[in-house]
C-alpha cells in the first residue's frame, strides 16, 4: 500500500465542510420525503428516474447505471418497492432482463412528492447561492467527475483545478 500525501489543515477543513454540506442537505431532503410522503432517498431515485424515462420504464440495467447500485441492492430495493405498490416488473423480449414501472400508486407518489421536493431544494440550496457561485460550483463538480473517471479509466493524472 503506498503512503499518499496528508491533506493540508486548508485541505482538510474544506474537505469536513464539504462532508458536513453533503450530510446536513441529504438528511434534511430525506427528513421532508420520509415524513410528507413516506419515500427514501432511494424510493425518491428510482421513482423519478422511472417517471423521466421515455416510455416510463426501465430495463434493470438502465437503473444499475442511473443509480450507480450494485445489482443485487437494486434488486433488493425493487422488491420492497414491489410490495409496497410502487413499481411493477413488466416483462421484456429478454426474460433474463426484466423492466419496471411506476405503479398507479407510484405515478401518484411521485406526481405530488417531486413538486415539494423540487421547491424544499430550491430552499436549501440555490436560494442560498447566488449565480456565479452555481456556475462555478458546477464547474469544480464537472471537473471532479472528470477526474474520478480517469481515475477508474486507470489515466489518473495531477490536477490543480481547471
Amino acid at each position: 500500500m503506498s503512503e499518499g500525501r496528508a491533506l493540508t489543515p486548508r485541505e482538510q477543513h474544506v474537505w469536513r465542510s464539504y462532508l458536513a454540506f453533503k450530510r446536513r442537505l441529504d438528511n434534511a431532503l430525506v427528513q421532508h420525503l420520509q415524513a410528507d410522503f413516506g419515500l427514501s432517498a432511494a424510493d425518491y431515485l428510482i421513482m423519478a428516474n422511472l417517471a423521466e424515462a421515455p416510455d416510463g420504464r426501465m430495463r434493470t440495467y438502465e437503473l444499475i447505471e442511473a443509480t450507480q447500485w450494485e445489482k443485487s441492492r437494486l434488486s433488493h430495493h425493487l422488491k420492497r418497492m414491489e410490495r409496497r405498490r410502487l413499481v411493477r416488473r413488466v416483462p421484456t423480449e429478454n426474460l433474463r432482463s426484466p423492466a419496471f414501472m411506476l405503479t398507479e400508486d407510484g405515478e401518484n407518489t411521485i406526481a405530488e412528492a417531486a413538486p415539494a421536493h423540487a421547491e424544499r431544494v430550491r430552499q436549501l440550496f440555490f436560494d442560498a447561492a447566488d449565480p456565479e457561485f452555481l456556475d462555478r460550483f458546477v464547474e469544480m463538480c464537472e471537473t471532479v467527475q472528470t477526474g474520478i473517471d480517469q481515475y477508474s479509466m486507470g489515466n489518473a493524472t495531477p490536477h490543480n483545478g481547471p
